[in-house]
């Protein structure tokens, strides 16, 4: 896969505030790439930059081969854009906002064949403002696949959405790529980003902490077993005090949860071992895999979501 998206260096202030901190990176063609961390990290500058909306103040940007900002028309009518803010007027209605979107554009994609495709078929005839916020969602990733996009830009695609509608927009954008097109995510959710990332770029403050595939983050940056069970009346000071310095143990009354590095011996049976030493009951013993969102903490030191 050859890149279909470079970025070099790419900086961009405003006033005193660096949203974005001189990051490069690479987008190859084919695959889903993300650019996650909490709100306010500059995933969204970094994306409009790349749409051509927001010039660089310095560094080189090229998408599809050409500079976003010599060539935007060119951008606009072979990549498809899904903002972050979105909106139509409420008594459009769906197939009214899919047959004039498609006049923009000189070769546009059948737009009946994506009613279809995205299940809006029944919705054809309804004012935006009835949509659900789901059918929205899957009518703006409609209009941005009108152009027949090599790439699609999604910003924030899932945020506030219900988990059954965010699973059937992550099933959407599956098959978008299934189709042929390359695709930029942005978002906060660490569970979308490994759900549906081939590579994803962590952002903080600006600049990118970490990159790869979610899996090699996981395992080379993680590096941390987490169990959670219920102790009744709580954990004894006596057993606390008698953990290993490479464990962090939080306790939210009978819920005490262990977090430690992978060792030869499994966590669960270290944490298992040391109750039973002490004679203390324990149910609802649960172990949890490391996730993207523990590369960022250990990162950054604080919590994904502000």
């Amino acid at each position: 896969m050859s890149p279909i998206v470079k970025v070099d260096g790419l900086h961009k202030s405003y006033g005193k505030t660096i949203a974005v901190d001189g990051i490069s990176f690479e987008v190859l063609e084919g695959e889903i790439f993300g650019m996650v961390g909490p709100n306010g990290a500059g995933k969204t500058t970094t994306i409009e930059c790349l749409e051509g909306l927001r010039k660089p103040d310095s560094g080189s940007v090229s998408v599809l081969g050409v500079d976003p900002q010599r060539d935007g028309q060119y951008l606009r009518t072979h990549t498809g854009m899904q903002l972050q803010q979105s909106a139509l007027p409420d008594r459009i209605k769906v197939w009214e906002a899919l047959d004039l979107y498609s006049t923009f554009y000189p070769d546009p994609a059948d737009w009946e064949e994506l009613l279809e495709h995205l299940g809006l078929q029944e919705k054809r005839g309804t004012p935006f403002a009835k949509l659900s916020g789901g059918q929205k969602q899957r009518l703006f990733v409609a209009l941005a696949l009108l152009p027949k996009p090599r790439l699609v830009f999604l910003d924030e695609l899932t945020t506030g959405l219900d988990p059954q509608a965010r699973h059937a927009v992550w099933d959407l954008i599956r098959d978008v790529r299934a189709n042929g097109a390359t695709l930029i995510l942005t978002t906060h959710l660490m569970e979308e980003a490994d759900e549906l990332c081939d590579r994803v770029a962590i952002l903080d403050r600006g600049a990118i902490v970490a990159s790869g595939s979610p899996a090699d983050l996981i395992r080379d940056l993680g590096g941390e077993e987490r169990v959670t069970l219920s102790v009744d009346g709580g954990l004894p000071p006596a057993v606390a005090g008698a953990v290993p310095a490479t464990w962090r143990i939080e306790v939210q009354g009978e819920r005490v949860s262990v977090a430690g590095p992978s060792g030869n011996t499994p966590l669960v049976v270290e944490v298992a071992n040391l109750l039973a030493s002490h004679r203390i009951r324990f149910r609802d013993l649960r172990t949890e895999p490391a996730t993207l969102e523990d590369v960022f903490l250990k990162l950054t030191g604080r919590q994904m979501r502000e």
